[in-house]
């Protein structure tokens, strides 16, 4: 299929409108057969329960074009499970987790053509979500919801691309673990943890940070997330470790990359509680997710002291290059994926 002329290399990471999305209702119990519709607009009642009590989640994963000329996904069966588990933890009815994938697949190939080209640097972004659709004055759940999926491409999260960024340690609390930063039952994606690291985020860009460091709710003394991404840090003998908490929303893409570094690199590789007072001592550190892959990390600010890490602002350090070429070499088609993570489209 030949492509959208865009110019994919300029394109950064935003909203470009495509042609087909998918959408699907919850009503009187029941999820519909759901539909593709070429109308972006969302229409609802002024008490619809999303906008009175914010009763909605969201994923985010995407479709890359392989060396191959192949359209594929990548796991989208963790983010069908996950999208299930924020949604029991809202009151919400799951999306069925099998029609995720196939509303997955029924997305990426009704917008082949806006899939970017493969080494362009850009991907398609593939946005599930959910809302509480019928009208709520009082605070309960409520009874009709909607599920929605559209795409957009998009270029690198970060402006610079895997040029390292600069981060400060956060003064705000990013989520509380008996909050809906965590449930047993699985790690939430809810809207509201999000619009709760706004004012945050725009705090750090105009002190002229990328992002935040955000540590424990209850002692401030363990690295936890940042807004929108795990921490992924190396040792200086070469051991890759990432923070383990009750209230960290856990990246596929993380796990993913702690398997490549065992599986792949041969890396010691573990999840554990990282102490703010240890990170001066890693070699190397990271932030990880769908939208970013892993964005490397120079220099994180605690309240004006700086922490600078040996492999500098200039470029990724070793082990984390080789940790983002072996996961996105997966993804492209050139390095063999582990059964089941790879999804082809078309």
């Amino acid at each position: 299929m030949e492509k959208k002329d865009i110019d994919w290399s300029n394109i950064g990471f935003g909203y470009y409108q495509t042609d087909e999305r998918y959408v699907s209702n919850f009503k009187n119990g029941a999820w519909d057969d759901g539909v593709m519709t070429k109308d972006a607009n969302v229409v609802m009642n002024e008490c619809a329960g999303v906008l009175q009590y914010a009763q909605t989640c969201f994923e985010g994963l995407k479709a890359y074009t392989t060396e191959h000329g192949k359209i594929v996904t990548f796991r989208p069966d963790l983010n069908a499970s996950r999208m299930a588990n924020t949604a029991k933890r809202l009151e919400m009815p799951p999306f069925p987790e099998d029609r995720f994938v196939e509303a997955v697949e029924k997305v990426v190939a009704a917008n082949a053509a806006y899939v970017p080209p493969y080494g362009s640097g850009a991907t398609l972004y593939i946005r599930p979500y959910m809302f509480a659709s019928s009208s709520v004055i009082g605070v309960k759940p409520a009874e009709e919801y909607q599920f929605r999926m559209f795409c957009t491409p998009v270029g690198p999260y970060f402006k610079g691309g895997a040029k390292p960024i600069t981060i400060r340690v956060c003064d705000f609390d990013r989520a509380a673990p008996h909050g809906t930063g965590h449930v047993k039952a699985g790690y939430v994606k809810a809207g509201l943890n999000y619009a709760m690291s706004l004012h945050a985020i725009v705090d750090a860009h105009n002190q002229g940070y990328d992002e935040n460091m955000y540590l424990d709710a209850a002692t401030r003394t363990k690295v936890e997330e940042t807004g929108g991404a795990n921490f992924i840090f190396v040792t200086k003998d070469n051991k890759v470790v990432t923070p383990k908490s009750d209230s960290i929303l856990p990246s596929i893409t993380r796990r993913s990359l702690m398997y490549v570094a065992k599986e792949y690199l041969g890396l010691e590789a573990e999840e554990r509680e990282v102490k703010f007072d240890e990170v001066k001592d890693f070699a190397e550190c990271g932030l990880c997710g769908t939208a970013a892959v892993i964005s490397p990390v120079g220099k994180i600010v605690d309240h004006g002291k700086e922490i600078c890490f040996p492999s500098g602002m200039d470029e990724m350090g070793p082990i984390t290059k080789k940790l983002y070429d072996t996961l996105t070499g997966i993804q492209m088609g050139h390095i063999e994926a582990p059964e089941g993570w790879i999804c082809k489209i078309c």
